[in-house]
């Protein structure tokens, strides 16, 4: 696609908007295409060009400024120049291509930032994390995994579906993405999952209007298999927010049984409603709550066969879909994540009858969000026990190496960074 000086400007405009992170980018960017008005290429640059941007934000100032100082970088790493050395760095253009809309000095600049040697930069700007965050994780992992995450959580994410067992097979929803020419592959693990090549616009297809698919990541679609909730059960998605996970349960059921749907947020449950009347299921009860002590979550207390815990995390494990992720979190705000966790983890115990199991997950690859919890919850509550993850999903029939976690990764499993541990009450 040819590079405009109104293509560009829409690019400087669009980072200018994102670039505070005052809010997560994604619905920034849908603000920011509603107030503009743009054709679908120039939609399609202004998307590209903005999460390329904060996926290699840090190499980008860096290549902004050679002196390395953060005043400086402010200075110089503004919203123009961000988006040349993307174009150029990411984008598949050169600097020929580029020269039409470039001012005086520019061109020059541009040069140098071609000549960057990654290698020879520090971790934090090869990985693309942050100070911070690498400094914590350099407590569980090694500098190479560090940067192999870093590496990996930079690549776009696949476009992962999964289909609804109560309206179709998986088998004939792959023959219709086939019949359509869209080129689609059962997932690895998830044996309800699809994984489908390219990007399209999904919300239109019938498939997704008939309620057969639902987007889902695999990684995702595992933590129903490690529930595994029968027919009959009484079962609680403690934090089920719009329901992508509760509508999975809800079909593993054959839609018998009850299925409570808990969320504090009115408008995440709204979010569920017409994915609900979509998916053929009857058997969900969506509640809201006030906090995890509410009234009616005590009613549910040890009446329970299984609980799902889905806890607010840093969503670390989310980089390739959500790169702003990485610079809207901070300690303070991860500290504040782990108390959360583990007061929604103790509450959520309660539900559950004697045999009962709990599944904790989160998205994130830091262990005070993941093992560091589960650890604390069973020190303060010996009447449960760890079930290995990996003995659940050999039960169910699913060929993924598990130790007593499942640990996802993008670069070993091509899912988000999950984390989930199965507690069962004895």
């Amino acid at each position: 696609m040819l590079i405009t000086e109104y293509r560009l400007d829409l690019v400087i405009l669009a980072l200018r908007t994102i670039l505070p992170l005052a809010h997560p980018a994604d619905t920034t960017l849908r603000y920011f295409f509603k107030e503009e008005r743009l054709g679908s290429n120039e939609r399609e640059l202004v998307a590209e060009t903005v999460f390329g941007v904060l996926r290699h934000r840090m190499l980008l100032e860096h290549a902004c400024t050679t002196q390395g100082n953060e005043a400086v970088a402010a200075k110089t790493a503004t919203p123009r120049r961000m988006a040349l050395a993307y174009l150029l760095r990411f984008g598949g253009y050169n600097l020929r291509e580029l020269e039409p809309v470039l001012k005086r000095d520019e061109k020059e600049w541009l040069a140098t930032v071609k000549g960057v040697k990654l290698d020879e930069l520090p971790l934090p700007v090869q990985a693309e994390l942050p100070e911070w965050l690498v400094e914590k994780m350099r407590a569980s992992y090694s500098d190479a995994d560090i940067l192999t995450i870093g590496k990996s959580m930079q690549q776009g994410a696949p476009l992962d579906i999964r289909v609804n067992t109560l309206l179709a097979k998986r088998e004939e929803v792959l023959q219709q993405l086939h019949d359509k020419k869209i080129e689609a592959e059962a997932t690895p693990y998830s044996p309800v999952g699809i994984r489908l090549r390219d990007k399209i616009p999904l919300n239109k297809d019938a498939l997704f209007t008939e309620g057969k698919v639902e987007v889902q990541d695999e990684g995702s679609q595992l933590l129903g298999f490690l529930l595994a909730p029968r027919r009959n059960d009484m079962v609680v998605d403690f934090c089920a927010g719009a329901g992508g996970k509760t509508l999975m349960l809800a079909a593993a059921m054959n839609s018998q049984g009850r299925l409570y749907a808990l969320d504090v947020s009115e408008k995440r449950l709204a979010n569920l409603k017409p994915r609900l009347k979509r998916s053929g299921a009857s058997n969900i009860q969506p509640m809201l709550i006030a906090h995890e002590n509410d009234l009616k979550v005590k009613r549910l207390a040890g009446k329970i066969d299984r609980v799902l815990v889905d806890a607010p995390c840093s969503g670390l494990g989310t980089l390739r879909r959500n790169p702003d992720l990485k610079f809207r979190q901070s300690p303070g705000s991860l500290e504040e994540l782990t108390q959360k966790q583990g007061a929604i983890l103790a509450s959520a115990s309660r539900l559950l009858k004697k045999g009962g199991r709990l599944v904790y997950a989160t998205c994130s690859i830091l262990p005070e969000e993941n093992q560091h919890i589960v650890q604390a919850f069973l020190a303060a509550h010996p009447d449960f026990v760890l079930k290995p993850a990996g003995e659940v999903l050999q039960q169910q029939k699913i060929g993924l190496e598990a130790g007593d976690y499942l640990e996802l990764r993008p670069h070993l499993h091509n899912t988000d960074g999950f984390f989930a541990a199965v507690l069962e009450r004895i």
